[in-house]
């Protein structure tokens, strides 16, 4: 009977553990060491193009290899950090031609579903709110890696793109068709909580 009880409490213990490990981790965006970009790129009507970033955002993710569709991340950028290495061209960003960022001080991205399309590729739907309006969006995203850190911390990287419509977002100002749209490009990685 208690070789029977013995080997009940062991294999508990061990089915516990197993379960433990294929649980996601929970990760905090490295915004302090910087380790953390938001970029944009737009043409400049149809000549060139404008690249720019927001220095000002954070938010976290869960992760688990194990089951990719299970993760899940939430961020929210201040929408006034916007740099495009131009100051005037950045208060004109600034203004209800484009953010808004007086009336729309935030934009936030919750992922709704995560979909796998490769062995380090997914697809990852969610709501992004935008200058006071909330859309469906997918990011082509790109698991880089996890593991310990040279200084011991549990790291995981990701990178990501999309595309989005400026008027689907209620950016009514034209400057032609070739800057209708612009790409996003997210890179970065969480430490664990």
């Amino acid at each position: 009977m208690l070789k029977k009880t013995l080997a009940a409490i062991a294999i508990g213990s061990a089915l516990l553990t197993a379960g433990q490990a294929a649980m996601a981790t929970d990760y905090a965006i490295d915004k302090k060491g910087q380790h953390a970009f938001i970029n944009f790129k737009i043409s400049h009507i149809g000549y060139s193009y404008i690249y720019g970033t927001f220095k000002d955002w954070d938010g976290t993710f869960s992760f688990d290899a194990a089951k990719p569709e299970a993760s899940k991340i939430d961020v929210t950028v201040q929408t006034k950090s916007v740099d495009t290495n131009q100051a005037e061209r950045d208060k004109h960003i600034q203004t209800p031609d484009f953010l808004d960022v007086a009336k729309f001080p935030t934009a936030t991205f919750k992922s709704t579903a995560i979909k796998s399309t490769g062995a380090d590729t997914a697809d990852v739907t969610g709501d992004l709110t935008l200058h006071g309006v909330t859309k469906p969006i997918t990011i082509a995203a790109h698991f880089i890696h996890e593991g310990k850190d040279p200084w011991g911390m549990q790291r995981a990287g990701f990178e990501g793109t999309t595309t989005i419509v400026m008027k689907d977002f209620a950016i009514q100002k034209d400057l032609g068709p070739a800057s209708a749209s612009l790409q996003l490009i997210f890179s970065f990685d969480g430490v664990a909580k």
